[in-house]
């Protein structure tokens, strides 16, 4: 009977990820996914008739374009090019299999206009999103973030990091609503406002990063692979088989044997897997998740860039929650030929938001408008679950479902949280490439 360390159950980014992180650590993986296709509920679908299939509407027009030329992601999420993920990415060498390119631009919707989210000197001296003495104040305030080292009290303004929260770090700047709410959602990128009350560390690390990553390309803080994200998972498919581990695609997961509460094996189609360890996404596990909300995503196919986005091929606008009276912002990520991901001349948008009504298309009007006129739209919505435990005693570890957000942050912390679970330590972030050099020393 075929023994593993883990076994990981469905191909999605953070099984990918995860699993890539195992191998490297030298971990004995087994990785299976019941679907034929790599990619879970974040699959990528080409050709382009196979996404009008999936959502059953009659076949694409002629007008667009070579349906081998699409390849559409179900829930495209951008990468900070600073942040944690990348370096995840960098950790593994699954990079050698990736192209990325930077996003052309990060907005945000105020006012009935679109701007573009001030982060440099200059951005902030030219937006329209504030008044002069607010761009002065901002601009303060800025200065701090970027000064801030945690270890330095000299660079605190007398705020203590771990106790002061962020709405008293706001108020100590004299900042107004409008530009919290701009710092808090489109720079620290928080689904919401609960920050405001949490010890400022994690909001001030958040802001730097955003920044550091924008240093890198001054476009935009974000990246995209080009083909789109299914082109992470079958990066990882060629990294597994470099370290000898298994993939198995379009295989039955029949039952998750325990023993005593403990995880022992996986039963698929006649066959025992053992492990000692498991992860998964949550349809693998139905009884081990709770639904804590739905969301909406609408796929939409134009023949045109964004409206006053600069004509930009790719980027993400987010429509702060209070100019809506909501609870949650609605975000817009646009991706075109730029990335590899529509035919020549066409773009790809999805609009996405957290239910909170029983109408959710309602909800994301506000965000379609931008987008008009539309070509083709295709509307999901999903159950967003997240596991009743964390996995210590069953040694099953379950990933949550994919937010409504256009950007990696909340599925970086729940893979860095994964991995702790897991292994017991927190991930360290280095490069590979760092530690064969301290060897050879």
């Amino acid at each position: 009977m075929p023994e593993f360390d883990v076994i990981v159950l469905g191909t999605g980014l953070k099984e990918c990820v995860l699993s890539g992180l195992m191998s490297v650590n030298g971990k004995k993986v087994l990785h299976m996914d019941s679907n034929p296709y790599y990619g879970g509920e974040s699959a990528s679908v080409s050709p382009l008739e196979e996404l009008f299939k999936r959502f059953q509407v009659s076949a694409p027009s002629k007008s667009m374009g070579c349906g081998k030329d699409w390849n559409v992601d179900l829930i495209p999420k951008f990468l900070l090019a600073n942040g944690p993920l990348v370096k995840m990415l960098l950790y593994t060498e699954v990079t050698r299999y990736l192209d990325f390119k930077v996003i052309e631009g990060s907005f945000v919707y105020k006012g009935g206009k679109i701007h573009k989210v001030p982060c440099t000197e200059t951005e902030t001296h030219n937006t329209d999103l504030m008044g002069m003495f607010d761009k002065r104040r901002f601009r303060k305030f800025m200065s701090f973030v970027l000064n801030f080292e945690e270890n330095d009290p000299r660079t605190h303004h007398d705020m203590d990091p771990h106790r002061t929260n962020m709405r008293d770090v706001f108020r100590h700047f004299d900042l107004g609503d409008d530009v919290v709410e701009v710092t808090g959602h489109a720079l620290a990128l928080h689904v919401n406002d609960d920050y405001l009350e949490q010890p400022c560390l994690m909001t001030i690390q958040r802001i730097k990063l955003y920044s550091e990553s924008l240093a890198r390309y001054s476009l935009s803080p974000f990246l995209y692979p080009l083909f789109g994200l299914g082109e992470v998972p079958q990066g990882f498919v060629r990294l597994s088989a470099v370290h000898g581990n298994r993939y198995l695609l379009d295989r039955r997961v029949d039952e998750i044997l325990m023993k005593d509460g403990l995880v022992t094996a996986v039963r698929s189609e006649g066959e025992v897997f053992r492990c000692k360890q498991l992860i998964c996404d949550p349809s693998y596990a139905p009884e081990r998740v709770k639904k804590v909300g739905r969301v909406i995503r609408v796929i939409c196919l134009l023949n045109h860039p964004i409206k006053n986005t600069h004509d930009a091929n790719s980027c993400q606008i987010i429509i702060p929650q209070t100019h809506l009276n909501r609870k949650s912002d609605i975000y817009i990520c646009l991706l075109s030929f730029a990335h590899n991901v529509a035919a020549e001349g066409k773009y790809m948008a999805v609009v996405s938001t957290m239910v909170e009504t029983c109408n959710p298309e309602k909800e994301v009007a506000p965000g379609l408008a931008l987008l008009e006129p539309v070509l083709e739209k295709f509307v999901s919505v999903s159950n967003l679950m997240v596991p009743i435990d964390d996995g210590r005693r069953s040694q099953i570890f379950i990933s949550r479902s994919y937010d409504h957000t256009p950007h990696f942050q909340t599925e970086t912390d729940d893979i860095l949280d994964l991995y702790r679970r897991v292994t017991g330590s927190e991930f360290i972030f280095r490069d590979p490439r760092e530690t064969d050099a301290d060897s050879d020393e």
